[in-house]
């Protein structure tokens, strides 16, 4: 399971970093492409806004195959409190390209991916693909300042064996 996380991270990431190569985050003094996995990052960390936060939520495994077949829930927060040249009022816009650029990168063609194995000594391709459905969205939400929205998408992946 833990390939299929990494790997559907780094697809969004280096899918995001290409649609918007300015939406950037700040994690330990370096600059970085604006998404952020929750368990792997400190939780001083992961809560920036104008980012996208990936939390894995449900996980079921359907054994009936012959390899399990992997569901994932991935939750992806963000939120925009706007441009402050703009006194805040184009949060709803800023939501809005956000809510874009998202529904480009997981909506687009081809939704699956080769799993890979990824460790110090870099990436390994496994045997199998993930893949995932299309992007929802849930209403926005109004917290003061910031403008907050959580889509969810369901990643699948076939577990091999010696896969955690």
């Amino acid at each position: 399971m833990q390939n299929a996380k990494d790997t559907f991270y780094i697809t969004l990431r280096d899918r995001i970093a290409t649609i918007n190569p300015a939406r950037t985050v700040l994690v330990r003094g370096q600059s970085r492409p604006g998404v952020l996995v929750e368990e792997n990052e400190l939780a001083s960390a992961f809560d920036q806004h104008d980012a996208f936060r990936l939390r894995w939520t449900t996980t079921n495994i359907d054994s009936r195959g012959s390899l399990p077949l992997v569901t994932m829930r991935c939750e992806i927060h963000y939120a925009t409190a706007g441009n402050s040249g703009n006194g805040g009022m184009d949060r709803g816009r800023l939501l809005t390209a956000m809510d874009a650029e998202l529904a480009a990168a997981i909506n687009a063609i081809p939704q699956r991916t080769a799993k890979n194995r990824y460790s110090a000594a870099g990436p390994t391709a496994t045997t199998t693909n993930i893949f995932w459905n299309d992007v929802t969205f849930a209403s926005t939400e109004v917290e003061g300042e910031l403008l907050r929205r959580t889509a969810t998408v369901d990643v699948y992946s076939y577990q091999e064996a010696g896969e955690l």
